[in-house]
């Protein structure tokens, strides 16, 4: 920007490479934003401006940078009974059928480091969130076999790990809820007596109060399958 102003608010916008048009993904005062929904292993370019406090007009667009993601979106796995899915499938209805069991992702996307969110919307009733080992390679090994999953579940206020109810409760989850989980890899010495030869240390988030534990695990493992359950129809849930 010039040097006669300080910036007070920033406006982002986007394109795929070949498109011809620029659209507004983000307007405002924060100097980081992540960019959702966007395709793996495209081009996109990207421009900021910004303007001062008082100023009505924009300064001018910055050169164009392009970037690219590879990392493969998060996906619920199609043709459960009892759910029904968005077209980019990481929307999830909980519908009417009587038989509605474990939603699982497509694939372990989720990996060490990286936020994931889900943020659900619909009517009060019981909800889980079910963090899954990709040890467990098929979908049919990770509907009959549990060995090798984190098997934290999240109930309106109580949160299981490994079926051990943890002290501290989240907030109920309720429509508009989020909850988020965070994960690291935490070294293991070689002194270890915790009974495995990996760490995962895994932060819950809900409404401002977290719950973090250590989860051991006897080879490593850095991406994991994610899950999720309604008992009553009408929920739904966004993971990104």
């Amino acid at each position: 920007v010039d040097d006669d102003f300080v910036p007070q608010d920033y406006r982002l916008q986007y394109r795929k490479s070949s498109a011809s048009h620029f659209e507004d993904v983000y307007v405002g005062s924060e100097t980081e934003f992540i960019v959702l929904h966007i395709d793996p292993n495209v081009d996109y370019q990207f421009r900021v401006c910004a303007r001062g406090d008082g100023r009505q007009e924009w300064s001018p667009w910055s050169v164009p940078q392009t970037g690219r993601t590879t990392l493969v979106p998060h996906e619920w796995t199609a043709g459960l009974e009892g759910y029904s899915l968005s077209s980019r499938r990481n929307i999830a209805l909980r519908n009417d059928s009587q038989s509605c069991g474990v939603l699982y992702s497509k694939a372990p996307t989720y990996f060490c480091g990286q936020t994931l969110t889900f943020s659900k919307v619909g009517v009060t009733g019981v909800c889980e969130a079910v963090l899954c080992s990709s040890v467990l390679r098929t979908q049919s090994q990770l509907s009959r076999d549990r060995r090798g999953c984190v098997n934290t579940t999240l109930y309106p206020r109580a949160v299981f790990v490994n079926g051990k109810e943890m002290t501290n409760q989240l907030p109920a989850v309720t429509s508009g809820s989020t909850v988020t989980f965070d994960m690291e890899v935490v070294p293991l010495g070689p002194s270890s007596n915790e009974g495995g030869t990996f760490k995962l240390r895994v932060t819950i988030s809900s409404n401002n109060r977290e719950v973090v534990f250590d989860w051991v695990l006897d080879q490593c493992c850095v991406s994991l399958y994610f899950g999720c359950s309604f008992s009553y129809p009408g929920w739904k849930v966004l993971v990104f």
